[in-house]
């Protein structure tokens, strides 16, 4: 019996020190996916381009905006305006963060150059890999994505 119970205690406190430092590091994830300590979005990379040039394309410091305490980049004075005009429009779902991830109801970064724009929407994954599991069943996972985002966010 204490055998048992030693194994029990062993259980709980292995899985107490795996589940507690993921929910802390879930805990502490901003709305908008940034790079620390700058708070850059996207990796620097302009959210417009991605629909009118359908590619990502690196934005310069010198065109920036500020939306949801991320700071944006742009590539040129027009593709800051019209982000400006409508952000919700331009900006990524899940506010920049893994597609993938956010269907699976956690939070993970993402390579700027796995993106897809569907139904008028970005989506950004982690890499080109998990891209391609996201896009087997892209409105299933969009559908997970949206049910699970609200909850990430109360987290």
């Amino acid at each position: 019996m204490k055998a048992f119970l030693s194994l029990i205690v062993m259980f709980l406190v292995t899985m107490s020190a795996t589940w507690l430092p993921t929910r802390a590091v879930q805990a502490a994830q901003p709305e908008i996916n940034v790079q620390k300590p700058s708070k850059v979005a996207i990796h620097g990379h302009d959210p417009v381009a991605y629909f009118n040039d359908s590619k990502p394309v690196k934005g310069s410091g010198e065109f920036t905006f500020t939306y949801k305490g991320a700071e944006w980049h742009f590539a040129s004075a027009a593709n800051l305006a019209l982000f400006e005009a409508d952000p919700a429009r331009y900006a990524p779902q899940y506010g920049g963060h893994c597609a993938y991830a956010a269907s699976k109801g956690y939070f993970a970064d993402v390579d700027p150059a796995a993106w897809r724009v569907h139904d008028g929407k970005l989506y950004l994954n982690y890499s080109l890999k998990v891209q391609k599991l996201w896009g087997q069943d892209v409105a299933g996972n969009i559908a997970k994505g949206d049910r699970n985002w609200p909850v990430m966010l109360a987290q």
